[in-house]
């Protein structure tokens, strides 16, 4: 995989970042508010508040290459900018962080148990169904600041989840993303859609989304992941190809 590329991606998404209008006139009340505001601070919390790192029992070992050290440092550490984003939102809707919340200590606690490559399959789920949260409250949230910081985070998210499907990518050839593994990446993906839109119906709904929308992008979004995996692991593929030929040809002289 070439880390040299996300080291340089992340390095250019981390500059000429417009802050969001924080100080723009307030126009959310009442109960749409009030659901917003918890919504946000469950997310303040799973986005940077809490651990922000791998957290899996064997992460020590899938972390020993260097490169991938710094590749996963420079992601998570996006991922404390949103943390502290959701911060500035939380200040601007008159609310406190929280520092705990029964579904992200579960979710942690699963993490760490069930290793590295679990986790990071886990963080990718979460990554595109976030991507739908944030794009919905851009597209019915109403306000200024708002639309600004989902801006950043969806242009961020993307990344993330473009830098996963190339790792996936290198993992493995086109066969390896066959009907099987794309019926269970979908299944995941709902079943993590689920567990956000649990948490954070509330709020989506007061804005003007509805649940049809919401798994319909999930979907959507799934899919457009599937078959751009597919078709990246294909040139991987023949890239490991030639290379090796190549390799041959050179011992062979």
């Amino acid at each position: 995989m070439n880390y040299e590329k996300w080291v340089r991606h992340f390095d250019r998404n981390s500059k000429n970042r417009p802050e969001p209008d924080w100080d723009a006139p307030l126009k959310l009340t009442g109960r749409m508010l009030k659901k917003l505001t918890c919504s946000i601070q469950q997310f303040q919390l799973g986005d940077g508040g809490g651990p922000a790192y791998l957290i899996a029992w064997n992460r020590d070992r899938y972390l020993s290459d260097p490169a991938v050290k710094r590749v996963i440092d420079l992601w998570f550490n996006e991922e404390k900018e949103h943390s502290r984003l959701l911060g500035g939102m939380l200040r601007r809707l008159g609310a406190e962080e929280i520092q705990s919340h029964w579904s992200f200590s579960l979710f942690c606690g699963v993490r760490r148990f069930l290793g590295v490559r679990f986790e990071l399959q886990a963080l990718l789920g979460t990554e595109i169904v976030s991507n739908v949260y944030y794009k919905m409250l851009r597209k019915h949230g109403e306000d200024a600041a708002l639309r600004g910081m989902c801006d950043l985070i969806i242009s961020d998210e993307t990344g993330h989840i473009s830098f996963h499907r190339s790792r996936l990518a290198d993992e493995g050839g086109r066969g390896k993303f066959g009907a099987r593994w794309s019926a269970l990446f979908r299944l995941r993906a709902l079943a993590a859609g689920t567990v956000l839109w649990v948490n954070h119906r509330g709020a989506l709904v007061a804005l003007g989304g509805n649940d049809a929308e919401f798994y319909r992008w999930i979907w959507r979004d799934t899919d457009a992941f599937i078959n751009r995996l597919r078709r990246e692991a294909f040139r991987s593929e023949a890239v490991r190809r030639v290379e090796k030929g190549v390799s041959a040809g050179i011992v062979g002289i």
